[in-house]
């Protein structure tokens, strides 16, 4: 089977990397020529309209909503092209964006499935995403297979919900990222041992003990997950919560946090998040006097 990928940014390409792993034929697109090249597999295309033509699936991992639509609907874009029967997007977007894409390319005669994934690139390239999807069902079960190969596939409803339920689910990964920043500080700060601090903070919330280096000695890149693309999802969260009128102060405090750090630490892991509570070293304090 021949899988076009669109965006091989850090996620796109370790998607890219496993699936050629297993036997399928990749076919690339980048906005930076020279990303897709460096991977060393598959054949590397000039516009998304070249590398879909003749694929089988195409599945997209871009930045932002914008990106999306450029790759899709711009001048030699996905949905302009005679390109595969079925298109996946794995972007973190608002509901919106899917919502256009799909009925651009039913216009085509493609299928559009939404399967934004929870995980980083380790959970890539252990099989062990959890990718949720939205859209038709029986349309999912013919290329259940090669998503199989990225992790675990949850088909949580129609189009949208998976988007919806995406940034419900960066919301707690920035709530709980910005929790652990404060309290570890608090805890240091209160006279305690840092170690056992952190280990009362992953007994309630194990997955922050991937980015123990991050919030114990502030060693934030290479980024997992940047603080720049979670203060847009959490904008973007920030937006959908609104139009349903649910009221969620803990996600707006969060977002406004993320967004103070930003600044300084945009292009860092999400972790820098407890810079904004750390105690300035000795060296810094000398510094500032």
């Amino acid at each position: 089977m021949k899988v076009a990928i669109l965006g091989t940014g850090k996620m796109g390409a370790a998607m890219a990397r496993r699936l050629h792993q297993h036997g399928f034929e990749v076919r690339l697109w980048n906005r930076t020529r020279s990303k897709a090249e460096r991977l060393g597999i598959g054949e590397v295309f000039d516009t998304p309209g070249r590398a879909v033509a003749g694929a089988d699936l195409v599945i997209s991992m871009l930045t932002d909503s914008a990106a999306v639509r450029e790759a899709y609907l711009g001048e030699n874009g996905a949905a302009q092209a005679t390109g595969a029967p079925i298109y996946v997007d794995s972007s973190t977007v608002d509901p919106g964006t899917h919502e256009q894409l799909a009925r651009a390319l039913a216009q085509h005669g493609a299928s559009f499935l939404e399967a934004p994934v929870v995980g980083s690139v380790p959970a890539v390239e252990s099989g062990k995403l959890l990718i949720l999807v939205g859209g038709d069902q029986i349309t999912l079960e013919r290329i259940h297979r090669v998503l199989e190969v990225l992790g675990e596939v949850r088909h949580v409803g129609p189009l949208g919900h998976a988007a919806r339920l995406k940034l419900v689910a960066n919301s707690m990964l920035g709530i709980t990222s910005a929790a652990a920043g404060e309290l570890y500080n608090a805890g240091l700060r209160a006279g305690l041992d840092r170690q056992r601090v952190w280990e009362i903070l992953t007994r309630f919330v194990p997955y922050l003990d991937a980015r123990r280096a991050g919030y114990l000695d502030g060693k934030v890149e290479p980024a997992m997950f940047r603080v720049a693309d979670l203060v847009k999802d959490l904008r973007l969260a920030h937006d959908l919560y609104g139009q349903a009128g649910a009221d969620a102060p803990l996600t707006e405090t969060t977002r406004e946090l993320f967004e103070r750090v930003a600044g300084d630490h945009g292009e860092q892991d999400i972790a820098a998040i407890a810079e904004l509570w750390r105690e300035p070293s000795a060296a810094q304090k000398t510094a500032r006097r």
